[in-house]
């Protein structure tokens, strides 16, 4: 089989998208390892973190698409699609190319959530209606809808008039670094380097406003605990910086920028806690990545959450502040009941292993080829 992706986010993302795409074509790559896989990119890649000797990386092949690269991936890559002889392509970031039906090869979009149509006010008027045309757009032409949560794929039917019976829910998994146990040395290491202490709880993800990550410090106020935050910044940092200097916190909040993947695991797996209070997310894959690190979880009672963080995480109202601040007293002061959170979370996210979800995916492509 010739699969296609949209690899644009692999290549140049470091983050949520970015991380979706390169796990996905990874675990394929890993589990049915003699189909050919192509990667359609805009431009040389800025992340290096796949096994290229596995795939073919297409980028575009004239002087001309190359300078209007981003108009290419919309239409004009069809040309090399049906030059690849691609019979499958996969959008991973809720796009496909215009009229890529007349290339002869079926198609897949993945849509990881429509938060843009849910808090219109996060995004500007001119990206919620690209959004959202070029989603509706995707799932109306696309054979087949990938959801990766049912919340998704609830707003999918709502917002998009897209009937159920077209959407199959994948989850994501997540980096296989995760999953491997750490070094004693190696925490230590990670420790010094960033001047952190012994105990601390941790948060991850963009600093922005829908991650709420105001309410955590807010919540350990008046807790004898740090916070270690792993995050690109926004103007929202700036609210956040504003509160804690205002209550002298500045101490007991770390802002960490730069962590490898290699840290990223080490601080997941060294954190007595992990905080995730957002407002609303596609799925919350550093809610994963906290469980294979055998971390226990306080997150948002709502939504998707409850679908990433199983039936032992802990779940609270975003905003309530008094609640958070009990939630993360209780446990901080209970290592068997952490113990617990912990081992039941890790038997839980075995559903999102590597191998599921390559089945699963699978599955979705050979029922699209082969109806």
């Amino acid at each position: 089989m010739r699969i296609g992706f949209d690899a644009k986010r692999a290549f140049h993302n470091t983050t949520g998208l970015g991380n979706y795409s390169r796990d996905l074509i990874r675990i394929l790559s890993e589990y049915f390892p003699d189909e050919d896989y192509y990667l359609y990119n805009t431009k040389p890649k800025r992340v290096d973190r796949l096994d290229m000797s596995k795939f073919t990386e297409i980028l575009p092949d004239t002087k001309f698409w190359r300078k209007f690269s981003s108009i290419w991936r919309q239409g004009p890559i069809n040309r090399q699609i049906a030059q690849d002889k691609i019979e499958l392509y996969h959008g991973l970031s809720g796009e496909i190319p215009r009229n890529l039906s007349k290339t002869g090869a079926k198609s897949i979009v993945t849509i990881h959530d429509l938060i843009f149509v849910r808090y219109p006010k996060l995004y500007s008027f001119f990206d919620r209606k690209i959004h959202f045309n070029k989603f509706k757009y995707a799932a109306h032409k696309a054979d087949r809808v990938i959801a990766i949560s049912e919340q998704t794929k609830e707003d999918i039917i709502a917002y998009l008039n897209i009937d159920a019976s077209k959407i199959d829910v994948v989850y994501q998994g997540c980096h296989a670094i995760f999953k491997e146990q750490v070094s004693e040395e190696q925490k230590i290491l990670v420790r010094e380097k960033y001047n952190l202490p012994d105990q601390f709880i941790l948060n991850v993800g963009t600093i922005e406003e829908r991650k709420n990550l105001l309410s955590i410090v807010k919540a350990i106020k008046d807790i004898d605990i740090n916070l270690v935050v792993a995050g690109r910044k926004t103007k929202y940092y700036d609210q956040v910086k504003e509160y804690i200097t205002e209550n002298q916190l500045n101490h007991k909040v770390h802002f960490l920028g730069g962590v490898d993947l290699q840290e990223l695991a080490t601080l997941y797996q060294t954190a007595e806690i992990f905080i995730y209070p957002s407002i609303f997310e596609g799925f919350g894959i550093p809610i994963i990545e906290a469980l294979f690190s055998k971390t226990p979880v306080i997150t948002t009672n709502g939504g998707v959450f409850p679908e990433a963080g199983g039936p032992h995480s802990i779940y609270v109202e975003p905003y309530n502040i008094e609640q958070l601040s009990l939630e993360i007293t209780t446990l901080l002061s209970d290592k068997a009941k952490q113990i617990e959170i912990a081992e039941q979370g890790h038997v839980f996210v075995q559903k999102f292993n590597d191998e599921a979800i390559a089945n699963q995916l699978m599955k979705v492509y050979t029922s699209v080829l082969h109806g």
